[in-house]
């Protein structure tokens, strides 16, 4: 482990932090950094899981302001982000290696999809009579498969979570990405300690990615709250099928 090595990680953990404040995606450039460094694939997945918890931190601090009110929300789905969250970090631990490379770059490229729809989906939601109640099951549903996509290979999770909650909660997109980033936490929280408890986690390289992440994190929002939502969706949408091509590809 060199301090170009560690350089890298850093770097790259900053840059994370920092996507995944306004979107999500911010695995896709950790996980490469570490691979780079030498470390092996299931390792640098959960490595990533827990090295990448700080930015996520970072930005619900920063993202203080637009969680105001939503604790109702939060208690609501929270159950299910922490279920998802440690039935997806079992299902890595106990499945091979490669299994996720099948499915997760069709996962998110449909969430870029129903991003793009949200608007249309919403209304269509709320004139209907489950879009009448503030988090009805779907939406807890919508978090709970997140959640384990999410702890099973993060890439992509704040883009699926953002859609679920654009398309099944009425809110704004700020404060809507404030929940999501919230609610990222926590599943990465449980994930993590699932992670823990294996000892796969190369916790060298795990605190390089946080001291950055954590920076990235909290300049993130402050990139995020000058965005427009329909700029922000758009940004979210094409980081979405960045990730969802480069992972179909790799």
């Amino acid at each position: 482990m060199s301090p170009a090595d560690l350089l890298l990680v850093g770097g790259a953990g900053l840059l994370g932090g920092a996507i995944n404040a306004v979107a999500g995606g911010g695995t896709l450039v950790a996980f490469p950094a570490l691979l780079a460094v030498g470390v092996g694939p299931v390792t640098a997945n959960i490595t990533c899981s827990v090295g990448l918890l700080s930015g996520y931190a970072g930005g619900s601090v920063a993202y203080r302001r637009e969680l105001e009110g939503q604790r109702g929300r939060l208690l609501a789905l929270l159950p299910f982000a922490v279920l998802g969250g440690i039935i997806g970090a079992v299902l890595l631990l106990v499945t091979p290696a490669t299994t996720f490379r099948a499915v997760v770059p069709y996962l998110v490229l449909a969430s870029c999809g129903l991003l793009a729809v949200q608007p249309r989906l919403a209304r269509a939601l709320r004139d209907g009579p489950r879009g009448r109640a503030d988090v009805h099951w779907g939406a807890r549903l919508g978090v709970g498969l997140s959640a384990v996509y999410g702890s099973y290979f993060g890439a992509g999770l704040g883009v699926l979570l953002l859609a679920v909650l654009g398309v099944l909660v009425a809110d704004g997109l700020q404060r809507l990405n404030a929940l999501k980033g919230l609610l990222s936490l926590f599943i990465n929280v449980v994930g993590g300690l699932v992670f823990v408890l294996s000892a796969r986690v190369d916790w060298g390289y795990a605190l390089a990615l946080a001291v950055g992440a954590y920076l990235g994190g909290t300049l993130g929002v402050s990139v995020a709250r000058r965005l427009p939502p329909q700029v922000m969706r758009a940004a979210v949408i094409a980081l979405g099928a960045v990730v969802g091509v480069a992972l179909l590809v790799s």
